[in-house]
């Protein structure tokens, strides 16, 4: 479960949902039935055991996720997948009926999906000859990959699957440690001298955009510096 905002919601619901149905829970701490359903819709997405997850979002304190859904009540539960609004429910429901909403977005795990949930290298590389593109095993196995420095197979497993956040940050990783970029070292240094040359070069420009891919959003000098390189370009 994840506490989301209007900042984060499009990365943590939206770009998520596309690998993983997502289930948002609109909410707010004065509103009892709210307080009756949060536990239960807990419960029940956890015991999914991943394979849909929960995102809870404070509508007085997130405005523009409350205007995407046009909030008129609270409670209300809506389930994202591939991007989209695909059910929902407005009230507190029973938990027989929240587990029942919840098990029509969670399919039976396919073969390839019980090889993802092993984890290993040998077992996520077995997924991928069963499912040439399934989105948990390319993002798993490039993951180990960037992690020991095998940039170039990594690259070309993400080109399998629709871009996304964890996509981009994973090839951002991947192509700074093909220039022997440690996003641990001093990033700040980094970016600033980069800043003085993303002008006019090109390789400069794309390490300063991944550095801060790599960094995240969570990142406070992420959107100093975005703004940073804007004021560059244009």
């Amino acid at each position: 479960m994840i506490e989301v905002t209007d900042d984060t919601f499009e990365a943590a619901v939206v770009e998520r949902s596309r690998q993983v149905p997502v289930v948002v829970d609109l909410w707010a701490p004065w509103c009892g039935p709210c307080r009756t359903l949060g536990p239960i819709l807990e419960r029940v997405v956890d015991a999914t055991g991943g394979a849909v997850e929960l995102a809870k979002v404070n509508v007085d304190e997130n405005p523009r996720v409350s205007a995407t859904f046009q909030v008129q009540s609270i409670p209300a539960v809506y389930a994202l997948a591939d991007a989209k609004v695909v059910d929902g429910f407005v009230g507190a429901l029973p938990e027989a009926q929240v587990a029942q909403f919840v098990a029509r977005l969670a399919p039976a795990p396919s073969e390839a999906d019980l090889l993802v949930a092993k984890g290993d290298e040998a077992s996520l590389r077995e997924a991928l000859e069963v499912e040439h593109d399934h989105p948990g095993a390319v993002l798993a196995l490039a993951s180990l990959l960037v992690d020991r420095g095998e940039s170039e197979e990594a690259l070309g497993l993400l080109a399998r699957i629709p871009e996304s956040a964890e996509t981009r940050s994973l090839a951002a990783r991947a192509r700074l440690s093909e220039r022997d970029v440690n996003v641990a070292d001093d990033a700040t240094t980094l970016l600033d001298a980069l800043l003085e040359r993303v002008r006019d070069d090109e390789q400069a420009r794309q390490e300063f955009l991944d550095l801060l891919e790599a960094m995240g959003p969570a990142d406070p000098r992420t959107l100093h510096y975005r703004k940073a390189l804007s004021a560059r370009l244009f």
